[in-house]
């Protein structure tokens, strides 16, 4: 079976839905920014030596697959998977497991002094990205609130576990 269908040829793609949108779609725009996401986690996990930090990124990669469905359909009756009140759980249990690690610091630090952190931090730019376009989206069509809470909710554990694995804390020194 080939990978391509040469039915993107014209500036179009087929949602989940078989609807057809142009590629710059913002729906496409925010599963997609997922999919980079979720890319990004690849790269980063591979980073870690922490079998603990490992998992947890692989069942955020796994659940980033439900998100990006549901951005990718237009027809809600056709979703067959959903983002729950236990997945916010999952993240806010984690976000405070980590957080509680590092004495719930303060302030802004210069991120990446090692590069399991480094890799985390662009992860989490690029969720904060994908919750823009999320919202985006959201001002045109709707869109499930609770897919909005776990990509924001999902951006701070990306920083809570980026900011427990930095090498050393490098804060902003705004004089400089």
């Amino acid at each position: 079976m080939s990978i391509y269908t040469k039915t993107g040829d014209k500036g179009t793609t087929s949602l989940f839905d078989n609807k057809r949108v142009p590629k710059d779609h913002i729906r496409v725009e925010s599963y997609g920014t997922i999919d980079e996401l979720v890319s990004f986690l690849g790269l980063a996990k591979n980073f870690m030596e922490d079998e603990e930090i490992y998992a947890l990124i692989q069942e955020i990669q796994n659940k980033l697959f439900t998100v990006a469905a549901n951005l990718a359909t237009e027809d809600k009756d056709k979703i067959k998977y959903h983002i729950v009140e236990d997945d916010i759980k999952f993240l806010e249990d984690n976000i405070d497991k980590y957080m509680n690690r590092i004495g719930n610091p303060t302030g802004f630090i210069v991120p990446g002094s090692g590069i399991k952190s480094g890799y985390l931090h662009v992860c989490r730019t690029i969720c904060r990205r994908a919750e823009r376009r999320i919202i985006t989206l959201s001002m045109q069509a709707d869109v499930d609130p609770m897919v909005i809470k776990y990509v924001n909710r999902l951006s701070d554990l990306i920083y809570a576990l980026a900011r427990f694995l930095e090498e050393k804390e490098v804060k902003v020194d705004y004089k400089k």
